[in-house]
């Protein structure tokens, strides 16, 4: 389980589209642009090493908004290096939700936001279990989605992975629409998480968006 960690009023984020982070799961993340540069040293420099991940939410009316969700995840640099030409390869490690209470204006370079831990506090708990998870029949759907998709994986690790492990991985690499990721981060539990994320496939296997993808 991830170090305890003080969790602060007001933290740095980055809004990615489509990027999700959930508590005890790992997202690797490449930072080049120079805002994200400065974001990155600063959070080095403090003991918790903490960076908000959260998702640009558009404005109705507009081609491109600066809105952010209510909701996204903090996360602590566990690794990060350094390429040759300045640019940084990190990973994050899930902490806690949190809820956005303002964003805070400053001369920071990038976006702060302050922030409410209340409500998260099983995210910095022992791991979540989900006790009416039938496994073989999710593996099978997923089978079908992974066909459709024409992808591949190491089904091994799949059936061995814990619960936990499972579900929120493909919840953050399968390829869902950002408004779905965010869906599944404002999952009260594993189990609802679960329920969010076999609606996202079998929609997908009935054709969703492309109709050339079918059951």
């Amino acid at each position: 389980m991830t170090r305890t960690v003080d969790l602060p009023d007001i933290i740095p984020v980055f809004p990615l589209p489509g990027a999700l982070l959930l508590p005890r799961s790992r997202l690797p993340l490449h930072l080049f642009e120079p805002r994200y540069l400065a974001m990155l040293e600063d959070a080095l420099k403090t003991p918790g090493r903490l960076i908000g991940m959260i998702q640009p939410n558009r404005i109705p009316g507009r081609d491109c908004g600066t809105g952010l969700h209510a909701i996204g995840c903090v996360g602590r640099v566990t690794q990060f290096s350094e390429t040759e030409d300045g640019r940084y390869m990190i990973t994050l490690t899930g902490l806690s939700r949190y809820r956005v209470i303002e964003e805070i204006e400053g001369f920071t370079p990038y976006r702060r936001v302050k922030v409410s831990w209340s409500g998260f506090e099983r995210d910095m708990g022992p791991a979540d279990c989900d006790p009416g998870f039938d496994r073989t029949a999710f593996l099978n759907l997923l089978a079908r989605y992974f066909q459709a998709r024409e992808l591949q994986t190491d089904w091994d690790s799949l059936k061995e992975a814990e619960d936990e492990l499972l579900i929120n991985s493909l919840s953050m690499l399968l390829g869902f629409e950002p408004e779905d990721k965010q869906a599944l981060l404002e999952a009260p539990s594993l189990s609802t998480r679960r329920e969010t994320l076999v609606t996202l496939i079998e929609y997908t296997l009935r054709g969703g968006d492309n109709e050339d993808i079918m059951q």
